[in-house]
């Protein structure tokens, strides 16, 4: 476990590859990683009722979610053998196409990083008061479900 204090993990708009490449290079020095694990989580252009998904626009409890982040990102670090983590998440208008979701970890085992993004990804989706509108192709919208 680590004794960071909750953290902002949001980023307004879509997350750059510049934003995700720069995270990962911090870690190319450290000997003691042996696997790294990234999920990319993405806006999709779904077809929903004949209208096209265009972007969608994500909203918090700011707060709120900071706190589930950090208490995910905490059982995580007790649960496997992490070196490092990194976990954003967009706000605003994301596009389809863009980037909303980044999460990264690091282990001496290559195992490990499997097992643990798949259980943060699970509890992000399932804990996080994070909401997203869809907003179709003719500006009409609605919440979108999660999946």
């Amino acid at each position: 476990m680590t004794d960071k204090k909750p953290k902002s993990v949001f980023k307004q708009g879509a997350i750059s590859s510049g934003f995700i490449g720069e995270s990962i290079a911090k870690h190319q020095t450290k000997t003691s990683i042996g696997a790294h694990n990234i999920f990319l989580g993405q806006v999709r252009a779904d077809v929903i009722d004949g209208k096209t998904v265009s972007a969608i626009e994500y909203t918090a409890y700011e707060e709120m979610a900071n706190l589930k982040f950090h208490e995910i990102r905490e059982a995580a670090f007790g649960k496997f053998e992490l070196t490092c983590m990194h976990i954003y998440h967009s706000l605003g208008v994301v596009k389809a196409g863009e980037i909303c979701l980044f999460v990264f970890v690091s282990s001496p085992r290559r195992k490990v990083v499997f097992e643990a993004l798949e259980y943060i990804v699970e509890e992000i989706k399932a804990n996080v008061p994070v909401f997203g509108k869809e907003i179709f192709e003719d500006d009409s919208h609605q919440w979108k479900k999660n999946s």
